[in-house]
């Protein structure tokens, strides 16, 4: 068996190995927001509002902790709104000097945007991570850059756009030409990512995440082809197929962002920094993937092998996946 063909069957082994994480929908990031209030004798007491990531109809393990001496009333009953469950309830304890824990986070995947409005101080902004999963409010740690991290994290996690740069990167062998169709998709999502958080624009995502799988299932089945074989539009405008599925991807992004919530005061420069760290995100994906099919080409080259079988063999993986996608996202929406 030639080395080509052996690291081509062991990307596809990676690929169905990782499946049991990403056959689900991207995993979104929870929100944790502690709002200060005042009752009518001017006491002070907490708001607690948490929204916990529902996924295919499950929850995602993960709940907040806080101090034992931190009785919560239970504001209203949880409801969920599809894609997350949301709890509220309010307390008198001094919950902005304690320490809070996300249970479970350690063994996910999936990030927790923290918001604190404290009476007569800035809002402040916080990520808690699987590696850090506790946050001491004490310690005043503010973090500017929550929104580009959460941007980063969810197109790096987010393996259905993944794929779908990959796919770019490897369908695309002129540096020119791939520059110029990154540049469209990237202009693509971002206004419809911008179109859908200011509501102009709205859509069910459960029907914009099935397009982004038949997004991948296209691109997979026109990389498997021979270059002389594919469309026109593929061949001579990848930019524009780029830039027309670069406006569903963007409705994508919108959902990580539409049920954690913007803050009102804050609302154009967080909405910038999260798709900001989605270009950062994604500049890294092209750069990988572009050393690596360098890499192969080297490799055939000096074996004398055929360069097209790593190309084949990523189509199908793509298409294998993209296909599973389709399905199980279309029998969610009927």
């Amino acid at each position: 068996m030639s080395t080509l063909t052996t690291l081509a069957r062991l990307l596809i082994y990676f690929v169905l190995a990782s499946s049991g994480h990403i056959f689900a929908d991207e995993v979104r990031p929870a929100y944790l927001e502690i709002s200060e209030k005042r009752d009518q004798d001017a006491s002070s007491y907490a708001e607690i509002l948490w929204k916990q990531p529902v996924v295919q109809d499950r929850r995602l393990p993960i709940d907040p902790v806080f101090d034992e001496a931190c009785d919560l009333i239970e504001l209203q009953s949880p409801t969920v709104t599809g894609t997350a469950l949301i709890k509220r309830w309010s307390t008198e304890c001094d919950i902005f000097n304690s320490k809070i824990e996300i249970t479970g986070l350690s063994t996910s995947i999936t990030d927790v945007l923290v918001r604190i409005q404290e009476n007569g101080k800035a809002t402040e902004t916080f990520v808690l991570r699987p590696t850090e999963p506790v946050l001491d409010l004490s310690q005043n740690d503010l973090s500017a850059t929550s929104y580009l991290i959460i941007g980063l994290e969810h197109l790096v996690f987010g393996i259905d756009h993944v794929l779908f740069v990959i796919g770019l990167v490897l369908f695309i062998h002129q540096p020119l030409m791939l520059l110029k169709t990154i540049t469209a998709f990237t202009i693509a999502h971002s206004i419809t990512l911008a179109l859908s958080i200011f509501e102009i624009v709205q859509l069910r995502q459960e029907p914009v995440e099935a397009i982004i799988a038949l997004s991948i299932l296209f691109l997979a089945y026109e990389l498997a082809k021979p270059e002389s074989a594919r469309s026109v539009l593929t061949k001579s405008t990848p930019w524009a197929m780029a830039f027309v599925f670069g406006l569903l991807h963007g409705l994508g992004f919108a959902g990580a962002l539409t049920e954690i919530g913007l803050p009102a005061d804050s609302l154009a420069t967080s909405l910038f920094l999260f798709n900001v760290g989605i270009e950062l995100g994604q500049v890294l994906v092209v750069l990988i993937f572009a050393s690596i099919a360098w890499v192969w080409s080297k490799i055939a080259q000096s074996q004398r092998l055929n360069p097209e079988t790593f190309y084949q063999v990523s189509a199908y993986a793509m298409g294998g996946l993209a296909t599973y996608w389709t399905i199980d996202r279309t029998l969610l929406i009927i």
